[in-house]
C-alpha cells in the first residue's frame, strides 16, 4: 500500500469517526499506528496493534458483530492497561526488568487513549453522597455496599477503577 493510500484510508476514517459510524478513539489508534510505523517506533506499533486487535477482538466477542462506542473502546483499553500493569508486577518480582520496562512502555502508551483518573478526594464526596443517599432509602450495611458502589460507578464511569471505588466504600 502506497503513502498516498495510507492518507486516503485514514482520511476516510476521521471522515467515519466524525459522522459516528466509528468510534473515535478507533481512529484515533489507527492514525497514531500509521505514525509509529512510519517512525518505526517497534514498542508503539506493538502496543497499538495490541490494543487495536483487543478492540477489535470485543466487537466480535458476542454471537454477531458490533460497533463499540468510544466509551466501550476504553473499557477494553482499561482492560488492557491494567493487563500490563500487572505484567510488569510479575516481571519486576521475576527480576526480568527489560520486559518490566517494556511492559511499562506500552501502558504509558495505552494511557495516552483513557480518560483523566479521577482524585480520591473527588471519589470521597461522591461516595459520601451516594452513602447519604442509600441511608435516607433505609440500606444501611453491607447490603447498601453493592447499591452505593453501582451508584457510583454510574456517575463516575471510566475515570475511576472498580476496585478502587470498593475499596473506598
Amino acid at each position: 500500500m502506497t503513502n498516498e493510500a495510507f492518507e486516503l484510508f485514514f482520511a476516510l476514517l476521521a471522515l467515519l469517526a466524525l459522522c459516528g459510524s466509528v468510534a473515535v478513539v478507533i481512529a484515533r489508534l489507527q492514525q497514531d499506528l500509521n505514525a509509529a510505523i512510519k517512525a518505526k517506533n517497534d514498542i508503539e506499533k506493538s502496543a497499538l496493534r495490541m490494543a487495536i486487535a483487543a478492540v477489535k477482538n470485543a466487537a466480535v466477542a458476542g454471537d454477531e458483530a458490533v460497533t463499540l462506542s468510544d466509551d466501550q473502546v476504553v473499557a477494553v483499553l482499561q482492560a488492557e492497561a491494567k493487563k500490563r500493569s500487572e505484567a510488569a508486577d510479575i516481571y519486576k518480582e521475576a527480576g526480568r526488568n527489560d520486559a518490566e520496562a517494556n511492559e511499562r512502555a506500552e501502558l504509558a502508551i495505552l494511557e495516552k487513549y483513557l480518560p483523566a483518573r479521577m482524585s480520591d478526594d473527588e471519589l470521597h464526596s461522591i461516595i459520601a453522597a451516594e452513602v447519604a443517599a442509600a441511608a435516607a432509602a433505609g440500606a444501611t450495611g453491607p447490603k447498601a455496599m453493592g447499591q452505593v458502589v453501582k451508584a457510583v460507578r454510574a456517575k463516575v464511569g471510566s475515570s475511576a477503577d472498580g476496585s478502587q471505588i470498593a475499596a473506598l466504600v
